[in-house]
């Protein structure tokens, strides 16, 4: 009798390792009596032994392979949860809010406005928006009618200090201005 071979270092071992000759026997088996249950009642009779070979051979599976430990099956059957609204609603909670108000926009939109700005400029011109700010300037304002874009994310006219003057009475971003905005940053 030889002996099973050894799978080598790093590789996944399979739960049939060793399991041919039990394999082969079942295989014999069933088809010794799939042909017994033709010989006794036609195809009838093989129809019934495959049924049930089928039947058992799902059954004696099923209690080999492993099972599911309690944690991934509750996670398996667990709905997804509502994460990704959350933070959709929260992002749409933060542009609504930012063009009502022009302190919440300083403080909450802008900073997220301008740091997107300077990943494009660094990334895609190789411009550092703080170092250069007059050529950050030329390549988002390229028209007239974007020169206007850039006192709503000027990284020189930031506020200085979060919470103060929030300026509860001034209007935020103009929607149509904010829409402008995003359209230039992702042209850029």
């Amino acid at each position: 009798m030889s002996r099973p071979e050894q799978p080598a270092a790093g590789a996944t071992v399979s739960p049939w390792l060793g399991a041919r000759p039990e394999i082969v026997i079942a295989g014999v088996l069933a088809g010794v009596t799939a042909v017994a249950g033709y010989l006794v009642a036609g195809w009838n009779g093989l129809a019934v032994v495959a049924v049930a070979a089928t039947a058992i051979a799902m059954a004696v599976l099923r209690a080999l392979l492993p099972q599911l430990t309690p944690d991934t099956a509750k996670t398996a059957r667990e709905k997804p949860t509502a994460r990704g609204l959350s933070g959709y609603s929260h992002r749409r909670f933060v542009v609504k809010t930012a063009t009502e108000s022009r302190g919440f926009y300083a403080h909450e939109l802008r900073p997220v406005l301008e740091h997107l700005l300077a990943a494009r400029l660094a990334e895609r011109h190789g411009v550092n928006l703080y170092a250069y700010p007059n050529a950050a300037r030329a390549l988002l304002c390229r028209t007239a009618r974007d020169a206007d874009l850039w006192e709503w994310i000027d990284p020189q006219t930031r506020p200085e200090e979060p919470g103060r003057n929030r300026a509860p009475d001034q209007r935020g971003i103009p929607p149509r201005t904010l829409s402008r905005l995003l359209d230039r940053l992702e042209k850029l």
